[in-house]
């Protein structure tokens, strides 16, 4: 019945029913949340949402962590469905192909960022995040993300999903995928080199199995030891859980961390010539600082911050990842579960990937 609604709205032109699971303040916890999607444009598709995967930057939103966050606030930037409708004038998706929607749903394109496919940097400052930002496109709405039944987005926003694809293992790549497969590209990871993973949970397990794939000795930073057997069963050298009196220096270290942490820890496992690549976000109160002193003093030693990944690199991260297997550690769960798993996920007791599986948010409506 919300699918045929739906489907009827977007035929006349209508603004979109939505259900979606929401938290009214940065305290609150979730309950459904009915809403309205802008109405289709030519080069639109209409999603039906079969699965939202939980980013660590969905908790840090929602809670104010970064900044005051929208409310009532639909997170969910990791999203994969089937698409329902098309605009008059898409050409890359046809009626039941699947597509995939990550952190972006829009931008200028003119800028230079944007021409190159780099639209997260949007030098016009008009790059719309998929949930909790203003959609300079549409009114100023705010953006209500994937812990919903459906969404609307441009096409040239939206990632081809082959239709063999496992679904739910797809859906976090939209963002622990690209966060980790672009600096690892970036900073040509190749056969031989030693790379580090500070932080091994969502975004750590698949910067693993990239670097792996990438021929890389990898080592593994966690702050305890409970996820030693999966580190070295996905083929990890060892785990650390602290970084002294190791001996390995690194090529390159990437760090996941949404803690707070001393990034010098790890600048000092750096080889001459090393990459730390950041791409972990802490809370703004608790966000680490780098000693200008110490830097000099690390000579030759580079670092850098990794912000996801432009459309382009995202689809090429879906294929490459498809191509060679490579998918998060995922565990499902229904709509009415995400309090509990954003408790897991702060309280380190997650191994996995949450992945909701939006069948269940009628059942729960």
């Amino acid at each position: 019945m919300l699918l045929e609604n739906n489907l009827t709205q977007a035929e006349n032109g209508e603004e979109i029913d939505s259900i979606g699971y929401a938290i009214a303040h940065k305290d609150d916890t979730f309950s459904q949340f009915n809403f309205k999607r802008h109405s289709m444009q030519d080069h639109d598709i209409l999603i039906e949402i079969l699965y939202a995967g939980i980013c660590h930057s969905d908790i840090h939103s929602t809670r104010s962590e970064w900044k005051d966050g929208i409310y009532p606030m639909v997170p969910g930037h990791e999203i994969v469905g089937k698409v329902v409708a098309i605009g008059k004038n898409v050409s890359k998706f046809k009626i039941g192909d699947y597509a995939g929607v990550g952190c972006m749903v829009n931008s200028c394109g003119e800028c230079e960022a944007c021409k190159i496919s780099q639209e997260q940097f949007c030098e016009n400052g008009k790059v719309v995040f998929t949930y909790d930002c203003l959609d300079y496109f549409h009114d100023n709405r705010p953006t209500y993300g994937g812990y919903s039944n459906n969404i609307v987005v441009s096409e040239k926003f939206a990632i081809i999903v082959p239709k063999n694809a496992p679904l739910d293992k797809v859906a976090p790549l939209l963002c622990a995928g690209i966060t980790t497969y672009s600096p690892l590209k970036f900073s040509n990871i190749k056969n031989g080199n030693k790379v580090g993973i500070a932080g091994f949970g969502g975004l750590g397990v698949m910067a693993l199995k990239y670097a792996i794939n990438m021929g890389a000795e990898v080592s593994v930073f966690a702050r305890n030891d409970l996820k030693k057997y999966d580190a070295i069963r996905l083929g990890a050298k060892a785990l650390y859980t602290n970084t002294k009196n190791i001996k390995d220096k690194f090529d390159f270290i990437i760090s996941t961390i949404p803690t707070s942490y001393n990034i010098h820890d790890y600048i000092d496992l750096l080889k001459f010539g090393g990459e730390l690549a950041i791409v972990g976000l802490p809370p703004i109160n608790v966000s680490p600082k780098i000693d200008l002193t110490k830097l000099v003093l690390s000579a030759g030693k580079k670092v850098y911050g990794s912000l996801i990944g432009g459309i382009k690199e995202t689809q090429e991260m879906l294929d490459f990842s498809i191509k060679h297997n490579i998918y998060p550690e995922t565990e499902i769960i229904n709509i009415n579960e995400i309090d509990k798993a954003y408790n897991d996920l702060t309280s380190g007791k997650a191994r996995f990937r949450y992945v909701i599986d939006m069948n269940s948010i009628q059942a729960y409506s």
